[in-house]
């Protein structure tokens, strides 16, 4: 179904849908591991690509390809690839366009596994990479060297909340001959199109929230041309972390709910950082939708709303942070983040607890850094289970 001149909240609903012989209202799940061809010229016509036809799940699923259908049209981007989980999104766009000797610039809060796995492993294939506050254009422009091939950046960060202005991470990559990567998780497509702003490829965490429900581990990439889509792809088919059929029926479930789930999310979002940066036992609160943050106005220009993700810091630190976790009972102790419930987390000791103290502290992760990822429950409800364990320190 065309759905491109539709407005965002019906596009949720509507975005790679495909009309089976049965007309089913919700797209099926072809939970089946090969598919059958009707003669044996078909069958070299879809080995060759002549036929568009389905061949085998790691390759093409129907139900995947609504999937990665509709990401790709609220991302305003070429196509989709669905993988098994955020970060085997992150190793096919490392493992696609990196090579032995070739550099990456990123971003210095980014998801510890994502900046892990290029430290700890790519690393001994002599990958080069370089974290920085992506934040300050000048510090990019230094850091890029000759061998430098990707900007890959996530905004808002995981978990300082710092932004990086896309637009400006596109002029400077593509200067230098650079492709970048916007991670768009904390956002999702409802919130950023990173595309439009000039990035290359974007991805996400689809666990988060597009799924929304705490019950799926996925990813999906979308680039923005052919010639780069042309690259991933056999990587996800050659690596085998594709998405499984049933794992893409319950995202397509959850994203139809996205709009509504993150206009409440948000919003609870906003009171609970207000409520926050007043309290007496709150040393600092990072949100983009404060006022009183530095980067609010950029905030304003690139995104359509401020998510619902939440970091601050206790008076106490660590041991009142760690307090303040033991107490809470509507929010759940848990790492992740975008579902319909309440979650808290301590970065340091958990998400990023394989990321050098060092490197901690030049991103802005310090030791009392509390991660806070809003859900739908009511605000008033929220903010009284941080009250009462407030009261416990």
């Amino acid at each position: 179904m065309k759905t491109k001149k539709l407005k965002l909240d019906s596009r949720l609903i509507h975005a790679g849908h495909f009309e089976d012989q049965f007309m089913s209202a919700t797209v099926p799940i072809y939970q089946t591991s090969t598919f059958g061809f009707s003669s044996a010229e078909q069958g070299a016509a879809c080995f060759a690509g002549d036929d568009d036809g389905y061949i085998y799940t790691r390759i093409g699923n129907p139900t995947l390809s609504a999937l990665e259908n509709a990401i790709a049209e609220l991302e305003n981007g070429y196509k989709g690839i669905a993988t098994s989980s955020g970060m085997g999104a992150v190793n096919v766009i490392y493992f696609a366009l990196l090579n032995k000797g070739d550099h990456i610039v990123s971003t210095d809060a980014v998801y510890g596994p994502s900046r892990g796995v290029i430290e700890n492993h790519y690393s001994r294939f002599g990958v080069e990479s370089t974290y920085l506050d992506t934040s300050k254009p000048y510090m990019i422009e230094k850091a890029i060297k000759p061998n430098t091939k990707l900007l890959y950046i996530e905004t808002p960060a995981n978990p300082t909340m710092t932004l990086s202005d896309i637009k400006l991470c596109a002029g400077i990559a593509h200067k230098h001959g650079l492709m970048l990567v916007v991670d768009n998780t904390f956002c999702s497509p409802y919130l950023q199109n990173p595309l439009d702003l000039g990035a290359d490829i974007v991805f996400h965490s689809i666990t988060k929230y597009i799924n929304g429900h705490a019950d799926v581990v996925g990813g999906v990439i979308v680039t923005k041309t052919k010639e780069v889509y042309d690259k991933l792809r056999p990587v996800m088919i050659t690596m085998g972390c594709n998405m499984d059929p049933h794992q893409a029926y319950l995202v397509i479930r959850g994203l139809k709910t996205l709009g509504i789930r993150m206009e409440r999310a948000q919003a609870n979002a906003l009171k609970i950082a207000e409520f926050l940066e007043t309290h007496p036992k709150v040393k600092w609160v990072k949100y983009p939708g404060l006022k009183s943050n530095p980067q609010f106005d950029l905030a304003v220009k690139q995104m359509r709303g401020f998510g619902a993700m939440i970091s601050f810091e206790m008076n106490g630190g660590f041991k009142a942070g760690k307090i303040l976790m033991n107490n809470v009972h509507l929010a759940t102790l848990a790492v992740s983040l975008g579902g319909v419930e309440t979650l808290i987390q301590h970065p340091a000791s958990m998400t990023h607890a394989k990321v050098s103290k060092q490197a901690k502290e030049l991103a802005g992760i310090t030791e009392g850094l509390v991660r806070y990822s809003v859900g739908i429950e009511n605000v008033d409800d929220l903010i009284d289970d941080l009250e009462q364990a407030f009261a416990k320190i």
